[in-house]
């Protein structure tokens, strides 16, 4: 494939791309808006509407009495009311929401709301949550080896926990549905939803309707990042609900205030572990809990915490290991899908424990890394989960990012530069990726397609794939034009919609492009197969030695010709080709489907091979900290990942810079804060902050490795959305390094994010190094 701008390109740079609440509205249309709880934890004692009823300008106010289905939304199990009757379970939870002709209208009607509550003491951490056997499931576990016994054998163990914040999705555009009644009991609903099948599903259980009722269209989404997999559900099912109830259309747009008040976020984590290693640093053992912030309902942590706990070895083969998850139910948001799904939580922890093992050996980090990759065959290249590590290739990445950033050069110039610069300090590392790539759950692991093409050989193309700004449509007009052997401008991408393409996944666990994409290609080839003969038929006179059956497998499909691969001088234009097959009445549009093979998974010993294979990576970051104010300052970044063979490199690379520089804000910036009432403080630009083009560095490399085609997937390439995610991990990492530069310390305690309040935490404690305990055991003393 070539490198080829996004297909939306233009359209977002003039403003002309059109978003859900950007089409032109209907005749009539209504707006909502939500009426918030002021508590964390609440009995809801009374709901007064009556004076919301003197508002002009309102229409009417939803409740649960209102719901003529379920009043739930929860994706996996019904724990997820739409609208609380009884008791509040988190701030800024929404009790009732007002429609009015207007949204002004709404919102002062809301206002007028009147909602009684009794207290009741909130839980808000994990830590509390622990304290309260506070869970929503029970203990998972994932066992290998003989962890215990290893441990009690290893010849040095350390033990520690590693917490981590969440963060917000913070998309462009925030959450945005409407609901368009047609009078006979059907309902249109456009959402910027990551999952339109899903979005349907909930509205037709909320309305009690036939799924068939309900029609889903996502245009495109101004970002997701998971915040709208299941997040959207809940504001398609209420102006689905205002449309049922008043019989006009109605919209919600969500002010960005309320966005992150009442969306999940990524899931906050606590890991404790113990592990065992010997003196060259291998590690022998690891016991680890994976602790993750639920919030109030379910929502999708089940997947989140396995995913977590798949991927606390990252790129390294532990012998013997045991990791165990549980979900805290806490009384704030539910948090949901983001960005790498738990995987970055997990990698985290064992990252965090490298770098604890190489200071006490005072052996370099990349050193142990290196001692620890997953290498040869058989049970050094096999997962805690019992998955073979094929196509294993970690250390030619982990060698070729070296020798592009002059690793070694430039870390002798820092050590230089450290030595004279006593207040400022800079700080190198370099941390890989392993990453599986599958939905957790197998039956997700689908996709279909339709396309149609018409009398005049233009086409149109529509896959169950949603644009959320990541390129995915690019990319499908890509394959659907290589598989159908025409040019790209002859198709027309299709909104993304429940009636053309049905019962279809999330586009999510960075599986769009293999899923969808393979799917597009059995589309384009079975209308080859119905049109080959045809070519064949009109290819007869330049081969009059050739039976038309040996013809009809010579044909060839390429740059908008078709012609026999023995002759290609002679050959049939496609729409010639197109024209003749309507007059011989044969069919010229076509579905396709596929499902990923050769996976498995035993939920009762959480053992198989769950993933079809792994993307690798590895990001070098450099860093310097300013000892006073504990800002810091992103250097350079070089980067090698494996993406096979890249449907669009230009896409790709854009996915590699923005998926970075998302997990350095995660990282080091992008602080959610409750207050011990259990309010979120930073709910605006104002408050939370996320990376701008000031922390992007000056030198920013990226290479994609070559020779690295993929057996199995559409033409070689892999995924790319959720890896490069876990690469700013180095960024971290070169924090510590750098931090370390200011005392002697066998343990850097950085806290997550790492925020210049925390990197000057860490730099004290260094400095006063007798004060920071690292609990050792071992036959002897580094």
């Amino acid at each position: 494939m070539k490198r080829r701008s996004h297909e939306s390109a233009e359209h977002h740079v003039t403003g002309k791309a059109v978003y859900t609440d950007e089409q032109r509205q209907p005749s009539g249309m209504l707006s909502l808006y939500p009426v918030i709880s002021p508590y964390a934890h609440a009995r809801i004692l009374r709901i007064d509407v009556q004076a919301a009823y003197g508002v002009e300008g309102l229409v009417t106010v939803l409740a649960a009495a209102d719901v003529p289905g379920h009043n739930d939304t929860g994706p996996i199990i019904h724990d997820e009311v739409l609208f609380p009757t009884t008791e509040v379970s988190y701030w800024g939870q929404a009790i009732v929401w007002t429609v009015g002709e207007t949204e002004e209208a709404a919102r002062l009607a809301a206002e007028k709301v009147v909602v009684e509550y009794e207290p009741l003491e909130p839980i808000l951490t994990i830590e509390s949550a622990i304290a309260a056997n506070s869970f929503h499931n029970q203990p998972q576990v994932i066992k290998h080896g003989n962890p215990l016994e290893a441990l009690q054998e290893s010849e040095y163990r350390l033990q520690g926990e590693v917490l981590m914040n969440g963060q917000d999705h913070f998309y462009l555009e925030t959450h945005t549905s409407w609901a368009i009644p047609d009078g006979e009991g059907h309902y249109q609903i456009y959402s910027s939803t990551q999952h339109p099948s899903e979005t349907q599903n909930i509205v037709a259980e909320v309305l009690g309707v036939p799924i068939n009722q309900v029609n889903v269209t996502c245009l495109r989404m101004g970002g997701a990042f998971g915040g709208k997999e299941t997040q959207a559900n809940p504001f398609a099912a209420l102006v689905a609900l205002a449309a049922y109830k008043t019989g006009r259309p109605a919209r919600l747009k969500l002010r960005r205030h309320h966005d992150m008040i009442l969306t999940g976020k990524r899931h906050g984590f606590l890991g404790k572990y113990q592990v065992g290693f010997d003196g060259s640093g291998k590690i022998q053992a690891l016991d680890v809990n994976l602790y993750a912030d639920g919030g109030w309902s379910l929502d999708l942590s089940p997947p989140v915490l396995l995913r977590a706990m798949l991927h606390v070895d990252n790129a390294y083969y532990l012998p013997n290991v045991k990791v165990v998850g549980q979900i805290a139910k806490t009384h704030k948001v539910s948090n949901t899908a983001f960005r790498g799904f738990g995987g970055p939580q997990g990698m985290i922890v064992i990252e965090e424990i490298i770098d604890r093992i190489a200071r006490v050996l005072q052996l370099p980090p990349e050193t142990i890394r290196d001692r620890n990759f997953y290498h040869g065959t058989g049970e050094t290249n096999t997962t805690h989960y019992g998955q073979e590590v094929r196509d294993n290739r970690i250390a030619r990445i982990w060698q070729e990012v070296q020798e592009r950033s002059n690793f070694t050069e430039r870390k002798s110039a820092i050590a230089q530069f450290n030595q004279t610069h006593p207040h400022c300090k800079r700080g190198l590392a370099i941390t890989p990726v392993k990453f599986g790539i599958s939905f957790n759950k197998l039956l997700y692991n689908q996709a279909g397609a339709l396309i149609l093409i018409y009398t005049d050989g233009s086409i149109q193309l529509n896959h169950g794939g949603t644009e959320m700004g990541q390129g995915l449509h690019t990319k499908m007009l890509q394959v659907a034009s290589r598989a159908l052997g025409v040019k790209i401008e002859r198709f027309r991408m299709m909104p993304t919609s429940t009636d053309k393409v049905p019962n279809t996944s999330a586009t999510a666990a960075s599986s769009g492009s293999d899923l969808n994409g393979q799917a597009v290609k059995d589309a384009c080839e079975t209308l080859k197969k119905r049109l080959a003969p045809v070519a064949a038929q009109l290819l007869q006179d330049s081969h009059p030695h050739k039976s038309l059956e040996v013809l009809t497998e010579e044909i060839v499909f390429e740059d908008d010709w078709v012609y026999g691969r023995s002759d290609p001088q002679s050959k049939v234009t496609f729409e010639a080709v197109v024209s003749q097959a309507y007059c011989d009445r044969i069919s010229l549009s076509a579905t396709g489907f596929y499902r990923t093979p050769n996976l498995t998974w035993d939920a009762n010993t959480n053992t198989g091979t769950p993933f079809y294979y792994y993307a690798y990576g590895a990001a070098v970051s450099e860093v310097e900290i300013d000892g006073f104010t504990g800002n810091f300052k992103l250097l350079r970044v070089d980067i090698v990942h494996d993406v096979g063979s890249s449907l669009n490199p230009l896409v790709d690379i854009g996915q590699i810079e923005g998926g970075f520089v998302q997990g350095m804000g995660w990282l080091t910036m992008e602080e959610l804060v409750w207050d011990n009432q259990g309010r979120l403080r930073t709910f605006a630009p104002s408050t939370y902050k996320i990376p701008t083009i000031s922390e992007i560095p000056e030198q920013f490399h990226i290479h994609l490795l070559e020779r690295a085609s993929q057996d199995g997937t559409i033409y070689g390439s892999k995924a790319v959305g959720e890896p490069p995610f876990m690469l700013a991990m180095s960024v971290r990492e070169a924090i510590r390094s750098a931090i370390a530069e200011f005392g002697q310390a066998d343990y850097i305690p950085l806290a997550l994010p790492a925020t210049p309040e925390a990197i000057l935490m860490a730099i004290e404690a260094i400095r006063n190094a007798s004060e920071v305990s690292t609990p050792l055991v071992g036959t002897s003393q580094t």
